[in-house]
């Protein structure tokens, strides 16, 4: 397989790749940013198959690094924005990174040893023509990691799913054939880079010769200004956006715009129904990190006719869903989703037993319910147990349990996901404290928010005498959620 965007740039140079702000780079122009961008890399001395981490800022030069980085063989480990420097720290070390790029061009590479310390190293310095920095050396095999992508499962424990060169190839041909393709779209990226979502879009966009318009943020004036001055035609937007842009100005939905991607949460009923009511071309979908994103997407006229489907699997998935046992439940019954299919990561980076519950015969068990309905199409019911969807970002309750009980005031906690119309979900949390024990409000955010990305820090907290429990001993946060709609719990910004 060849250099996607050394492919791309040969095909369509003069096309425009990418919008950020006043810069505007054609796919000719792109390619040689890599391909110089490569040469000093070589010459620092990265090598193929080195781990490397990257905070992924929305900007051009993070688009630049991510193909540099493909193009060399490099497997990328993207960090979060929204992340502390400990969760960082722990997903450098997990993933056996070799080189760390710095954030901005002021600051220097720094080399990775395997007892965690770092050496600052200067970029190489190479003059390289695009024809001779066109394509990586080789050939690209499909099974080759391209990224390390980190996300939870129900224990809080970050898991690195290694995702190949044929994951998201896959992923950008199922995409294309379910949502079309035309030779002038133009894509308004407002997702977080660090997302797969962010990623699959980027690789997408340069296989199909898609300009990619980069916005530093989701800012809902700008995105309505982009709607009319950059054409655009499609956005990917999580539910919580979506909520925040309809009418802010009359006839911006107008134009050129021929889908909005909505996933990433559930949309609440009344938001899709207000989007139904703008003529808006919504395309639910549904996908996780592990299936380097969509795996099942339903097309606006179809999602009209039926609210709440995510529609049917890309092409050349398969899903299906199970029980406890892992027989095929039937039209209508609600179990497990199991995916399978090219899009499906390899594993789960250094962590065999992870790798084994999920991956069962190469089919993966997402831990989401849901049920087929009649026609094939599908509903999901509750993402990953007790998981909360909080503006997009998973928020798994166990990791900020574990930190609310490391406070010496705690002995024990909850955190559960209260509906919220413009979030989707906001996470609250119940304390029960030590006997004896005093401590404030305040204290217990401030002491979250040291440890955690502001996202998973509990927008509500109730301190109570005991934490409800079921009958088998386990925490009842259906009672839980009954308890913070009766009594009082002070909500924070």
């Amino acid at each position: 397989m060849r250099d996607w965007l050394a492919a791309r740039a040969a095909a369509t140079p003069r096309r425009e790749a990418l919008v950020f702000g006043d810069e505007r780079l054609t796919f000719a122009g792109l390619n040689e940013r890599v391909a110089l961008m490569c040469a000093g890399w070589r010459a620092s001395g990265f090598t193929p198959g080195q781990h490397v981490a990257m905070v992924m800022h929305s900007c051009s030069e993070t688009v630049v690094r991510l193909f540099a980085c493909i193009r060399m063989g490099l497997v990328i480990v993207p960090l979060g924005l929204r992340q502390t420097p400990a969760e960082h720290e722990g997903q450098i070390r997990d993933s056996g990174c070799a080189w760390l790029l710095p954030e901005s061009g002021n600051e220097p590479l720094w080399r990775l040893a395997a007892d965690g310390r770092r050496e600052p190293v200067a970029p190489g310095t190479g003059v390289v023509s695009i024809r001779n920095g066109q394509e990586r050396d080789g050939q690209w095999r499909p099974d080759v990691p391209l990224a390390i992508v980190h996300t939870s499962g129900t224990t809080g424990e970050p898991k690195g799913a290694v995702l190949t060169v044929g994951n998201f190839y896959s992923s950008a041909m199922g995409a294309t054939m379910r949502l079309g393709h035309l030779p002038h779209d133009r894509w308004l990226c407002v997702m977080p880079l660090w997302h797969v979502a962010g990623l699959a879009l980027l690789t997408r966009a340069v296989l199909q010769g898609t300009c990619v318009v980069l916005q530093p943020g989701f800012d809902p004036d700008l995105v309505m200004d982009a709607l009319q001055g950059e054409d655009i035609t499609l956005v990917s937007l999580v539910p919580t956006m979506l909520h925040r842009l309809p009418g802010r100005h009359e006839n911006a939905w107008s134009g050129k715009l021929r889908l909005i991607l909505l996933g990433g949460a559930a949309a609440s009923e009344a938001l899709l129904q207000r989007s139904a009511e703008a003529g808006l071309p919504l395309a639910p979908t549904w996908g996780l990190t592990e299936s380097c994103s969509q795996v099942a997407t339903m097309l606006p006229e179809d999602a009209r006719q039926k609210p709440g489907s995510v529609g049917k699997p890309l092409l050349f998935n398969r899903l299906r869903v199970v029980s406890e046992s892992g027989t095929t439940l039937a039209s209508g019954q609600t179990g497990q989703i199991a995916v399978r299919g090219p899009t499906i990561m390899r594993e789960y980076w250094n962590n065999a037993a992870a790798t084994a519950l999920a991956l069962r015969d190469g089919e993966l068990h997402t831990g989401d319910l849901g049920y087929l309905d009649g026609d094939g199409d599908l509903y999901i019911v509750q993402r990953r147990s007790d998981l909360i969807i909080s503006g997009g970002e998973n928020v798994y309750p166990a990791e900020t349990e574990r930190v609310l009980r490391d406070h010496p005031a705690v002995q024990d906690a909850v955190v559960l996901g209260l509906a919220d119309e413009e979030w989707g979900q906001r996470v609250a949390a119940a304390v029960q404290l030590a006997p004896e024990a005093r401590v404030s409000q305040d204290e217990l955010l401030a002491h979250c928010r040291r440890r955690l990305a502001g996202f998973k820090v509990p927008r509500q907290l109730l301190v109570v005498d005991r934490l409800p429990r079921t009958d088998s001993g386990k925490p009842s946060r259906r009672k839980l959620a009954r308890l913070f709609r009766t009594r009082n719990a002070i909500q924070h910004d």
